[in-house]
């Protein structure tokens, strides 16, 4: 089989306290851009309204268009170009108006200004603010059972710790791919949703991978008297050719999804690349780096209560 690295010893749980620094710093950064923001950008899927996809004759200026807008009274909306100066998405709040009459609105609007052009409708989609909030909800309830059947599977496969550090892990790659969407100013929608839940499955199995190295190490790790850090540390550096090559494949498969898979595809393609290179960060520094350290503390925690009772 192809290899990589060729009998890798890189010091990855020494390292760790620079991992966590880094992933905290980004984390902090997205969570300062989501609070300046107001949130996350919710699209249309989760926050409701109405989306019309325009395309005109030749590039025009978004100025003019919410110019033209702005004579229906529609409320406050968002103008987003889509692929090129020609061609553009509105994105309007909710009103008592139905789809079509907001549509056909919108389509009058613009073809009052001799210098737009005559505009072509390709795309109109509405949300309910009910059905909004209920996607929000469900969308909260996918993650959340997901973790959890990943958490009682890796309990069950190898222990309870590992699989709260598998967890951790999840959670962290999550966080960083929201801090990367509002980095970025992109929208939360249903795609971008199935993109992490993606990543949340994508995240564990090569967790998952290096786990059943560190089980099968441990009988060895004994025998030899290496510390439980040192399997850890062990077990990433022999997992780690082939974790690389698998990531390395589907970073370079999202990566064409971005850059060619045209406007529709790309907030959830950047997603699964930023999701697949913060899951093999995690996999190499995070989850056996947490699990090395929980361990230490609670050994120290039962020295210091054999301690205490001793004394008494």
């Amino acid at each position: 089989m192809f290899e990589l690295f060729k009998n890798p010893n890189i010091n990855f749980i020494g390292r760790r306290r620079w991992a966590y620094i880094i992933s905290i710093l980004f984390i902090l950064a997205g969570v300062g851009s989501m609070v300046a923001r107001g949130g996350l950008r919710y699209g249309i899927d989760f926050s409701g309204g109405t989306l019309i996809q325009v395309r005109f004759e030749k590039p025009v200026p978004v100025d003019r268009i919410r110019a033209a807008l702005e004579t229906v009274h529609m409320g406050e909306s968002v103008i987003q170009e889509f692929g090129d100066t020609r061609e553009y998405l509105l994105r309007l709040p909710l009103t008592d108006v139905s789809s079509e009459e907001v549509t056909r609105r919108i389509q009058e609007a613009l073809a009052k200004d001799a210098a737009l052009g005559p505009p072509e409708i390709r795309r109109v989609e509405f949300v309910g603010p009910q059905v909004g909030r209920d996607l929000q909800i469900q969308a909260i309830y996918a993650a959340l059972w997901s973790t959890a059947g990943i958490l009682a599977y890796v309990a069950f496969r190898f222990d309870l710790l590992g699989g709260l550090a598998s967890v951790a892990a999840i959670v962290h790659d999550v966080l960083i791919c929201l801090a990367a969407l509002s980095l970025t100013n992109r929208e939360m929608s249903l795609p971008v949703l199935a993109a992490l839940l993606t990543i949340i499955g994508y995240s564990v199995n090569d967790t998952i991978v290096a786990y059943d190295r560190v089980r099968e190490n441990r009988l060895k790790g004994r025998r030899k008297g290496e510390t439980f850090e040192t399997q850890i540390n062990n077990a990433i550096n022999q997992t780690l050719s082939r974790t690389v090559l698998t990531a390395l494949t589907v970073f370079f498969t999202t990566a064409v999804l971005y850059l060619f898979g045209g406007k529709v595809l790309e907030d959830m393609a950047f997603i699964l690349t930023i999701g697949v290179v913060t899951g093999t960060f995690s996999t190499v520094y995070i989850a056996g780096s947490l699990i090395v350290d929980w361990t230490t503390w609670r050994e120290r925690w039962l020295a210091r209560k054999k301690k205490v009772v001793a004394k008494a």
